[in-house]
């Protein structure tokens, strides 16, 4: 699932695949290159995703975690940092660096054009946050075919 399941590209999120409430992991692809992996719903139990008729119901665990990484913002969130310092600075032009200097560019709007151009996902709903967190760690130590991801491996 978190290597042959369906994959679903980061230029079309958010994506009505992925439920708005779940605990689960994930794992980022660029191309066929295992690029990273993660987790959402560290702590929660099954039934902190249940639906509850007296409320709206608001995006909580996988699909918010998702909704991060597409945004492209560095703030609060390792896995965009990770790509702004792997992919983005080591290839930004002098005219960049001096755009970025005078506040005329920034590194989110970069960020998140990469993650968008480059990257796709796959997930795999977990029942509660122990067996996110569980099978997040196999994935980054490196169980899936493709080995450990490239980011952050175990």
């Amino acid at each position: 699932m978190l290597q042959d399941g369906p994959l679903f590209k980061f230029s079309e999120w958010p994506s009505d695949q992925v439920p708005r409430q779940a605990a689960g992991v994930y794992t980022i692809w660029r191309e066929d290159d295992f690029v990273y992996a993660g987790m959402s719903g560290r702590g929660a139990q099954a039934e902190d995703f249940v639906a509850r008729t007296d409320k709206t119901q608001k995006a909580l665990g996988l699909w918010t975690r998702l909704n991060s990484h597409a945004s492209g913002r560095r703030s609060g969130d390792q896995f965009n940092v990770y790509i702004c310092d792997r992919f983005i600075v080591p290839d930004l032009t002098p005219e960049q660096q001096s755009d970025i200097g005078g506040g005329r560019l920034l590194l989110d709007q970069l960020t998140k054009s990469y993650i968008r151009k480059h990257l796709s996902y796959r997930f795999q709903i977990c029942r509660d946050g122990s067996e996110a967190l569980s099978v997040e760690r196999a994935a980054r130590a490196g169980i899936l075919p493709a080995g450990r991801p490239y980011l952050n491996p175990l």
